[in-house]
């Protein structure tokens, strides 16, 4: 299993405007039934107002690549480019295949 966590930053609220058309547009939606994924959740830190943080999970690198590859990725970029948002994005493998049922959303 693959974790990513992405941390977009903004200003003015634009970060959890981001989370938020997301969900509403259904990109959200689409991307939890791609081939592969696991977890698509919006978090936001305690401490920090202005930035989401996006825990998002994946059974293999395969299905990560194609998830990179579709369509959806473009709207992403979109969004993002909208509410003029900055990444840190941190990549994390699972030490073996077992999978925390108590946090993967099924």
């Amino acid at each position: 299993m693959i974790t990513i966590n992405i941390y977009y930053k903004g200003s003015n609220g634009n970060a959890k405007q981001f989370a938020q058309e997301m969900i509403a547009s259904k990109i959200v939606d689409k991307i939890r039934k791609e081939d592969g994924n696991l977890r698509y959740e919006y978090f936001y830190p305690f401490d920090d107002d202005e930035t989401v943080l996006l825990i998002d999970c994946w059974e293999n690198q395969e299905a990560l690549d194609k998830h990179h590859k579709s369509y959806l990725m473009d709207e992403i970029m979109k969004l993002r480019e909208k509410y003029d948002l900055h990444m840190k994005v941190e990549k994390y493998n699972s030490i073996d295949n077992s999978k925390d049922e108590k946090y993967i959303r099924k």
